[in-house]
């Protein structure tokens, strides 16, 4: 059997039934998180002006999904691009670090678009969703892209098209045929994540998941796609990723394994955000700072060539690129004690002190993390002041992590300090009611009609 039919056959077989509690309430702190995350960002420049790139439809048409905040509708597709590219913005929602790296809610956005247009359920939903995280996680177990220059929202090609063939109600065929069309036309490059790295960033991902539910939607009318797409003689493994087998398990569902972000920086910079605010309190004074001569930052493979191995990070000029930057989100928590949203402005990125911490940064590979887990978000922090003492701190597991987690009280405390830049305290409270009780939901037009901001 095909890798595109074993996948569309599991997605197909995946009741809501199969899923325990645990599961259930994995998928609503995901989704509360990624909400959070979507209303901060709503109105960013880089959404403001995709946002003039939409074509609207009648609220009274049958397939059409809100625009997040506001009453505007569209198609499911544009939905997915423009939400999504939401959620994703301040980089700020959960990571999954395997053999690569990948955000598995950016599925969720697309996902709502696709369900507000089917009219689903909150049960439907929540299944797919968990469907998503499935599929996009264990292909992340089994081969790397990043190595050979294509981006890991590839993976999120497959995930979203069987996840919206899911909420369409597509056959095995069907659903087989949206995952062929989707990954077959619309491979994204590596170099998003690379050099100065642009806007772009927030919607590689959302712009995969509107092909994605495209090809769901040609597939359901009947429309084939390229096959075998990942076996085939110019297929997936041959051009992209290198042949690999697949496992999803039954009844043991990766959206438990997720990471959440308790900064909003890139995920294998969590740890060292953590390293350098421990660093900052064995520090006599804020005033210390001046006083020190050096800094390394030892980190993984991973860390080093995505944050640390190029020019640009030593020399950020907008916020894409800062949150990319070991030197930057390093000198950023050893200046202000913290690292927020607000540490990506235009003041942050020219302040003097930041500068010249970042002059005196190091960045290297420590083999001792690399070699012995790929999932080890791991960095050392070591600091040399200038009348020689040596501070150092390391992590392995920030916080957030599976082997650190954060609460739902820590998740809904994250929650309600992202949505205060656009909604009131009473709303917030109940949009957060009603997705922790998200099961329960019939239909997600109250959900959306209570986030309305602009």
């Amino acid at each position: 059997m095909e890798l595109a039919e074993r996948i569309a056959k599991y997605a197909v077989k995946l009741k809501y039934e199969d899923l325990g509690e645990h599961d259930v309430h994995a998928a609503k702190r995901v989704m509360i998180d990624t909400f959070g995350c979507a209303v901060n960002a709503a109105k960013e420049p880089p959404i403001a002006m995709a946002m003039k790139s939409i074509d609207y439809r009648d609220g009274k048409k049958a397939s059409v999904s809100t625009i997040l905040g506001t009453e505007r509708t569209t198609s499911p597709q544009l939905a997915a691009f423009i939400n999504g590219g939401m959620a994703r913005y301040l980089d700020y929602n959960d990571d999954y670090d395997a053999k690569e790296f990948s955000h598995p809610s950016d599925n969720i956005m697309p996902i709502l678009a696709v369900a507000e247009a089917e009219k689903k359920s909150g049960k439907e939903i929540i299944l797919a969703v968990v469907l998503a995280y499935q599929i996009q996680c264990s292909l992340a177990d089994s081969a790397a892209l990043w190595r050979n220059g294509w981006d890991h929202v590839n993976y999120g090609l497959v995930s979203v098209a069987a996840a919206a063939s899911k909420l369409m109600g597509l056959g095995e065929k069907q659903t087989a045929e949206a995952i062929n069309i989707a990954l077959s036309s619309s491979l994204s490059l590596r170099q998003v994540r690379a050099g100065r790295i642009s806007m772009w960033k927030a919607f590689a991902f959302s712009n995969a998941a509107r092909n994605a539910v495209f090809a769901a939607g040609l597939a359901k009318n009947g429309v084939e796609g390229p096959s075998p797409v990942f076996e085939g003689e110019m297929g997936f493994f041959k051009e992209v990723s290198g042949k690999f087998s697949l496992s999803m398990p039954d009844h043991k569902f990766k959206i438990n394994d997720t990471t959440f972000k308790f900064y909003p920086v890139e995920m294998r910079a969590q740890s060292a955000v953590s390293c350098a605010l421990d660093i900052r309190k064995k520090l006599h004074d804020a005033s210390s700072i001046s006083s020190i001569e050096s800094i390394l930052i030892k980190t993984t493979e991973g860390g080093y060539k995505i944050l640390g191995s190029d020019r640009m990070k030593w020399a950020p000029k907008n916020k894409e690129t800062a949150d990319h930057s070991l030197p930057y989100v390093v000198a950023s928590a050893l200046v202000d004690g913290t690292v927020t949203a607000e540490s990506y402005s235009s003041g942050k990125l020219n302040d003097k002190n930041r500068l010249a911490l970042m002059r005196k940064t190091k960045v290297v590979i420590a083999k001792e993390f690399t070699a012995k887990d790929v999932h080890i978000e791991a960095n050392e922090v070591i600091v040399r002041m200038k009348d020689g003492t040596i501070l150092s701190s390391m992590c392995r597991h920030p916080k957030g992590h599976p082997m650190n987690p954060m609460s739902d009280l820590e998740i809904e405390t994250k929650f309600f300090s992202l949505v205060k830049k656009h909604l009131k305290r009473d709303a917030a409270e109940t949009v957060l009611e009603m997705l922790w009780s998200f099961q329960n939901i019939k239909r997600i037009d109250r959900l959306f009609s209570v986030l309305r901001f602009w």
